[in-house]
């Protein structure tokens, strides 16, 4: 005896045409931001990168300005430390030896777990 089933597999109707107006949304809004990037002239590799290939970002010597700013720090590979942690993340260490952090917002901004100034 073969019993029918009332289950049918595949996609109903409403189903298939919203997958469709899904497929058709995307593929617009993918031609949409080609366009706008185009007409914009972005190049995702003008914001790194100049005509002659060099940084457009000038990366500052973090070893020597921490070893500037540590250097009368009365625990000296502990400052070097968090000063070059700090540089790295903001291209950036305020003058001087201590103080001058207004300078430098990223750097004066930066904290550890326990909220205290993580930069020297």
């Amino acid at each position: 005896m073969a019993s029918s089933s009332s289950y049918s597999i595949g996609f109903s109707p409403s189903m298939a045409s919203s997958s469709t107006v899904f497929l058709l949304f995307l593929v617009l809004s993918i031609l949409a931001l080609h366009h706008v990037e185009a007409n914009l002239g972005f190049d995702s590799n003008m914001l790194t990168t100049s005509v002659a290939g060099r940084s457009l970002l000038q990366r500052i010597d973090c070893g020597s300005a921490c070893a500037v700013r540590c250097s009368l720090s009365r625990r000296p590979r502990l400052c070097k430390r968090a000063c070059g942690t700090c540089c790295a993340r903001c291209n950036c260490v305020p003058p001087g030896t201590s103080g001058n952090q207004d300078l430098c917002a990223c750097y004066a901004n930066m904290t550890t777990h326990g909220n205290r100034l993580k930069c020297p």
